[in-house]
């Protein structure tokens, strides 16, 4: 963990405050990573690294900003969720309960589809499977399957499989779905939320919408109304 620095990392957009460096230094002690390895995405709510375990392969780490996040928008999107009825409207908390959120919302859908293994979790701290050999999978947006009548039918059984199991994914698109060896993984699911929650039919038509959206600029003609009844048919 000696190779971590807040000097070395600081430009990757601050993530590295003492609090950081802290979970970081006690999630190597227990053996989950030796080293961060590289940067993948530095984003608005959350930067995304790989790092390297002991048997030198790859997980990444994902660590939710607690500063420069918009935890009123996070608050808007859970306080409806049943699971967190209870959350008190403050900063840290929210953070830390929609890391937590991401960390459940994987482990109900890695039951029924192809998602990212939740490895561990402290507070802001998502420690994950990489998807992907030597290097992460890339992002739909970045990769046209092969075949895409075929790719495409995979992300509906997928999409179909999530509703069945109670859950809708809530912010998919080709930015939140991997094209590894020609299947689709759905990644970041900290917005994914389950059918008790009030607000899980706007999700839902949202994430047909966007993949309808998808599809047809792709060349595969589907409407909405055809992509909603093979999802909740």
């Amino acid at each position: 963990m000696a190779k971590i620095s807040k000097e070395k990392w600081k430009i990757y957009g601050n993530v590295f405050d003492a609090y950081t460096l802290r979970l970081l230094f006690k999630l190597s002690s227990q053996g989950h990573f030796e080293e961060l390895a590289s940067p993948i995405a530095l984003g608005k709510e959350a930067n995304i690294f790989t790092a390297k375990t002991k048997n030198d392969e790859l997980v990444i780490i994902k660590i939710y900003r607690l500063e420069n996040c918009n935890f009123n928008k996070m608050y808007d999107y859970i306080k409806s969720d049943p699971r967190y009825m209870n959350l008190k409207k403050q900063r840290r908390k929210i953070v830390f309960a929609w890391t937590q959120r991401e960390y459940r919302n994987l482990l109900q859908a890695r039951q029924v589809i192809s998602v990212p293994k939740p490895i561990t979790i402290t507070d802001h701290v998502l420690v994950l499977e990489m998807i992907g050999k030597k290097t992460p999978a890339p992002q739909l947006k970045d990769k046209l399957p092969k075949n895409k009548e075929e790719f495409a039918e995979k992300i509906i059984i997928n999409m179909k499989k999530l509703y069945e199991a109670n859950l809708v994914h809530g912010d998919l698109s080709e930015f939140n779905i991997l094209n590894f060896e020609e299947e689709p993984v759905f990644i970041d699911f900290s917005q994914s939320t389950t059918k008790k929650d009030p607000n899980f039919d706007e999700y839902l038509d949202r994430d047909i919408k966007n993949i309808v959206r998808y599809l047809n600029k792709t060349g595969i003609k589907i409407s909405i109304e055809e992509l909603t009844k093979k999802v909740v048919s």
